[in-house]
């Protein structure tokens, strides 16, 4: 079946073709003969129709895409279209802050339900963020703070050194993404006040705090899970001068394979993430053993794990999907 999808992400003037996920899953898509739209999210719009029920609707345009350096795609002309009388899958892509306005497109989209399918689903986005889903699955995280007081780091601080885990922290925004605003804390707390000032004065938040690991020295697992299973990872190790491995921040990328301990937390992850609707999630695991983070908001490093593998990342997540918008038809 021909499925019509409206990928609702950033510009694709900006994208780099050579990394970007949301790039690879339309190349995907479009191989596979499927129709394709792009929309930015700030034209979503929810109209009731003057009691006649609500319609869900975007400012959007047909594309399609290729991977030639500056001339990556080719879009129509846009128009308005109806998300759920027009379109069978709608990709929620946009990149991060996980703020009002991102909040406010999950609960517009969240009325497709039953009528197009959403991916990942935008109920399950909206109450599992990155750094708050993954507190369910403490067992297998570091020692973690989310709070806003200082003296609660202090406590926090001077506990991990009683159990011998070291002096220095790591802290960063609950909502921040792609390794911006994470900073090093020494043990002397030397630069504590000055970021947790800095922090009250960007964020209303509260922030997480843990111990900062060693391990991240040998790299920072990016392990990809599709509809619950894992479909490959790699590893991202920090470049010269940095602890942050993201790519985003200049970190470099290599083939790797799972821990005896990374392959439990994907046996734990996996069944409650196939249920919530989390089609295409990208977990953190810092030295094999340490998670970090869930990420189900834009989820990256498929075209890596592809690279490295020889594998279809990109094929597996659209036979999720087929799978589920099939399953979503037979009501």
């Amino acid at each position: 079946m021909t499925l019509r999808v409206a990928v609702q992400m950033d510009p694709l003037e900006t994208i780099n073709i050579n990394g970007d996920s949301s790039f690879h899953l339309m190349l995907a898509a479009q191989a596979r003969g499927h129709e394709l739209w792009h929309y930015d999210v700030g034209s979503l719009a929810y109209d009731t129709m003057s009691g006649a029920g609500g319609r869900v609707t975007a400012w959007a345009a047909p594309v399609t895409v290729q991977r030639v350096a500056g001339d990556h795609f080719q879009r129509g002309d846009y128009r308005k279209i109806d998300l759920g009388a027009e379109i069978d899958v709608v990709l929620m892509r946009q990149d991060p802050p996980f703020d009002l306005g991102y909040i406010t497109g999950t609960h517009i989209l969240e009325r497709l339900a039953g009528e197009t399918l959403v991916v990942n689903d935008p109920v399950s986005v909206r109450n599992a963020p990155e750094k708050v889903m993954v507190l369910d699955f403490a067992r297998f995280m570091p020692p973690t703070l989310v709070a806003r007081r200082i003296e609660d780091v202090k406590a926090f601080q001077a506990r991990n050194i009683a159990q011998g885990l070291g002096g220095d922290l790591v802290i960063k925004p609950l909502h921040g993404n792609g390794g911006k605003a994470v900073f090093r804390i020494p043990a002397d707390g030397s630069n504590l006040g000055a970021l947790i000032e800095m922090f009250h004065n960007a964020w209303v938040e509260p922030f997480m705090v843990q111990p900062f690991l060693p391990g991240v020295a040998k790299g920072d697992k990016r392990i990809v899970l599709v509809d619950g299973e894992v479909a490959g990872a790699i590893n991202r190790k920090p470049g010269e001068g940095e602890f942050r491995s993201n790519l985003a921040v200049g970190g470099s990328a290599e083939p790797c394979d799972l821990t005896a301990r990374e392959e439990e937390i994907c046996a734990a992850l996996g069944p409650v993430l196939k249920q919530q609707g989390l089609v295409f999630v990208g977990i953190d695991v810092i030295g094999g053993e340490w998670l970090t983070e869930i990420n189900v908001t834009s989820p990256t490093g498929i075209v890596a794990i592809d690279r490295f593998n020889g594998s279809d990342t990109g094929g597996l997540i659209w036979d999720a999907i087929e799978t589920r918008h099939a399953a979503m038809l037979r009501g």
